[in-house]
Parts: C-alpha cells; sequence; structure tokens
C-alpha cells in the first residue's frame, strides 16, 4: 500500500443550506491499476481512494468524485473531479452505474459512477510527483481484494466496478488499458491473471492472443530480463477498446 496525503473530500458532502428535499447529483470514479505489492510474486488490481475530511463518514476512506455542475457533462465532471481529487488522466473511462438507494446518505443523493484505468506507469509518476511534494495528498492505493470498510456504499460499488472489469476483460481488448503501448505476451497474461485472479496456461493464452488479431507483432524485443528476449506486440487501433454500443465513443485515452 502505497501512502500519500493531502486534504480533500472523496465524496462531497451536502451543503447544509440545501432543501431537505432536493436530490442531489455526484459523479465518482472506481480507478483500478496494476502494482506488485510486499510478498506478492504478480501484480494486482489495486485502486486509490481519498480519505474524507468531514461528515458524514469523516476519517473513512471513499472514492474520489464530487458533484455534478449544473452547466457540466457526465463525463466533464468524472475527469474534473478525477483531476482535483488524486491528479490522475485514465486512459480508459467509461460510465458504470447509478446508485441511487434512499438510505446511501444522509441527504438524497444519486451517485453516476465511472469505472477507469490506469497504466502503471502513470502511478509511479504520481508517486515520484507526491516525493517532491508536486502531487495530491491524502490518498493512498489499496489492493482491491482486501478493502477497509469503506464510507457510503462504495465497497458495493467497488465489488460492481471489479464484477464489470472481470467480465469485460474476456470479450474485449480492455487489458490494454492498463499496459504501455508495446508489451509482451507474458505481460499481457500477467494483466489478464490480476483481473480474473487465477493462473492462465501460458501456451493457450499465447494462442489465443496471436489469433485474436487484436495484437500487431513489432521487430522489437524486450531484452535485459533473466528469460530470453521477448516479441513486443501493439494493439491493433482498428479495434477498439471495448464495444461502446449505439451511443457511440465516450473517453478513451491513448
Amino acid at each position: 500500500m502505497v501512502t500519500m496525503t493531502r486534504t480533500a473530500a472523496a465524496v462531497a458532502t451536502a451543503p447544509a443550506s440545501l432543501d431537505g428535499d432536493a436530490t442531489r447529483v455526484a459523479v465518482s470514479t472506481v480507478i483500478f491499476s496494476l502494482r506488485a505489492l510486499p510478498g506478492r510474486d504478480a501484480p494486482r488490481v489495486v485502486l486509490p481512494l481519498v480519505r474524507r475530511t468531514r461528515d458524514p463518514h469523516e476519517g473513512l476512506w471513499a472514492l474520489p468524485g464530487g458533484w455534478l455542475d449544473v452547466a457540466e457533462g457526465l463525463d466533464d465532471a468524472a475527469s474534473r473531479t478525477l483531476a482535483e481529487t488524486t491528479a490522475l488522466t485514465p486512459s480508459y473511462l467509461e460510465q458504470l452505474y447509478a446508485f441511487g438507494a434512499v438510505d446511501r446518505s444522509t441527504t438524497r443523493v444519486v451517485s453516476i459512477v465511472y469505472w477507469a484505468l490506469l497504466r502503471p506507469d502513470a502511478v509511479d509518476a504520481q508517486l515520484r510527483a507526491h516525493a517532491v511534494g508536486e502531487a495530491p495528498e491524502n490518498v493512498e492505493w489499496f489492493n482491491a481484494a482486501d478493502l477497509p470498510s469503506l464510507a457510503f456504499d462504495h465497497n458495493q460499488i467497488v465489488d460492481y466496478a471489479l464484477w464489470r472489469l472481470q467480465n469485460k476483460v474476456g470479450y474485449s481488448r480492455i487489458a490494454h488499458g492498463l499496459l504501455g503501448d508495446e508489451f509482451t505476451l507474458a505481460e499481457l497474461r500477467e494483466v489478464y491473471e490480476a483481473i480474473l485472479e487465477r493462473r492462465l496456461d501460458p501456451a493457450n493464452f499465447r494462442r489465443q492472443a496471436e489469433n485474436s488479431g487484436a495484437l500487431i507483432p513489432t521487430d522489437r524485443f524486450r531484452t535485459g530480463t533473466r528469460h530470453r528476449p521477448a516479441r513486443l506486440y501493439r494493439y491493433n487501433q482498428d479495434v477498439e477498446l471495448a464495444d461502446r454500443g449505439p451511443l457511440g465513443i465516450r473517453t478513451e485515452r491513448s
């Protein structure tokens, strides 16, 4: 677990002046990345949480987010609140679900939740920036499979986002959102294993990956490891990270 500290609200608290019958709309995001954790022999799915600095749930960890502005689109709000609370810009961002149980907050709040993918080098860059005081504080990275009790219904939200990620990785090239532009098949397999939480047969995985039509072999190799040089691949950019359906492309950054 990597620790950073700064005062930032993960999920905004409704203003006290708000009419008690009003419904507010918030936007929150579950950001997934991969990191090697102490005592682990393979990368694990991790996510950043922000410690709440006000009631309700002061002191608890929560997903990054904030209020939707009246003149702001949902995608823009998700990107803005991520930047404000974590200074992170994901490689993939998609709307997940709306959570609106009447008792999920002390006031009537409906949360539009996004899920996002962040490449490990972006996490490393943020940690380096934090070391010199140039990154948001009050943020920690947690193992997604071992979370503390979170504010509001955020444990339920993370569970749903993980389920969605595990299902989507089976029929899309969404794993690219957790990789660099070029990668080995072993690195790609590690992403799938981390998401699915199980080992995959290397030979079968190689055969399926090479026959998928989504990968393009390069003439470069990964060297400097204990193993023999491994060919680098890149994704076919003509294949979308995931099928967006009839609403079209939302937010995807390469």
